[in-house]
C-alpha cells in the first residue's frame, strides 16, 4: 500500500513519504517514483514521476543488509517536502498504477530469463563436482538418487524455458500475457529454490561454505520468489485469470 504523496502546488509537485526496498537507491541519479497524486480510488490516484535524487529533502536513511544479492545495494529513502517540476510527470496523471502493472509483465519475464543461465550453471557444476568427488570408492554422481535427481531438475528447467519462450512470443505479438508471465515467475521462483537446495546438498560440507557458486546462488536466487511480486501474488493473479478467485 503506497503512502507517499505528491501534491500539486503551482507548477511543482511537493512530495512527502518514504520508500523501502529501493534497488540502487544509495547511488542512483534518478528515481521513477510512484506516488498518490489525488485522493481517488487506489487504482486511479497514483502517478509516476521522474525524480532527481539530488533534490533537497531526499534522505537516504540506510543501506539494507541483505541475505543475498549483496553486490546490489538496496536502500530505505524518505522524502520531506521534496519539490519537483510537474513536467517530470511520466505519461498521464492518475495512470501510474496502470503503467506499473504493464511494466510488471516485462519485469517478471525478465526475472525468469535471468534465472535460466544460473540454474544451468549450477546443475552443470554439480555434475562436474559429483563426478570427481568420491565417497566409498565411487563418484557421488554414480549414485542413482544423484543422477536421477539432476535429470529431473534439468527437465524442469527446460519446461520453464519453453513457458518463457511461449509467453515472450505472445507478448511480442501484442497479447496480454499476464497469466503466463505470472505462471512463469511463480515456477521460476520455486524452481530456483528447488535446484539450488538439491544441488547444494550434493556438494556436502563444501556446499555450506562461501567458496562455491552454488551457495551464492542459494542465497541470491531466493529473491525471485519475493521480488517483483511474491509467489502468493502470482497465485492470486493466476486464479483471477482462471476466474476462480473468490470475490470480496
Amino acid at each position: 500500500d503506497i503512502k507517499t504523496t505528491a501534491v500539486r502546488k503551482g507548477d511543482e509537485y511537493v512530495i512527502n513519504g518514504g520508500k523501502m526496498w529501493i534497488t540502487s537507491g544509495t547511488q542512483a541519479d534518478w528515481m521513477c517514483l510512484l506516488a498518490n497524486t489525488n485522493e481517488g480510488p487506489p487504482h486511479q490516484n497514483k502517478s509516476l514521476i521522474c525524480l532527481p535524487m539530488n533534490l533537497p529533502g531526499i534522505h537516504i536513511a540506510r543501506k539494507i543488509d541483505k541475505l543475498g544479492m549483496r553486490s546490489s545495494d538496496t536502500a530505505q529513502i524518505f522524502f520531506e517536502d521534496v519539490r519537483v517540476p510537474c513536467k517530470n510527470l511520466i505519461g498521464e496523471e492518475g495512470k501510474g498504477f496502470t503503467y506499473q502493472m504493464l511494466q510488471f509483465q516485462e519485469e517478471r519475464l525478465w526475472a525468469v530469463a535471468t534465472a535460466l543461465t544460473p540454474l544451468e550453471t549450477i546443475i552443470q557444476e554439480t555434475i562436474d563436482y559429483t563426478r570427481q568427488r568420491e565417497v566409498f570408492g565411487q563418484p557421488v554422481l554414480h549414485n542413482q538418487t544423484v543422477h536421477f535427481r539432476l535429470a529431473e531438475l534439468a527437465t524442469e528447467l527446460e519446461l520453464l524455458r519453453s513457458l518463457l519462450h511461449r509467453a515472450v512470443a505472445l507478448y511480442v505479438e501484442g497479447n496480454d500475457v499476464t497469466k503466463f508471465a505470472s505462471m512463469a515467475k511463480l515456477k521460476a521462483g520455486r524452481l530456483t529454490r528447488e535446484v539450488t537446495d538439491s544441488c547444494l546438498q550434493f556438494w556436502g560440507g563444501m556446499g555450506f561454505t562461501s567458496e562455491v557458486l552454488v551457495s551464492r546462488f542459494y542465497r541470491d536466487l531466493r529473491l525471485i520468489s519475493i521480488g517483483g511480486g511474491t509467489d502468493e501474488t502470482m497465485l492470486s493473479i493466476i486464479c483471477k485469470y482462471m476466474e476462480i478467485l473468490p470475490r470480496k
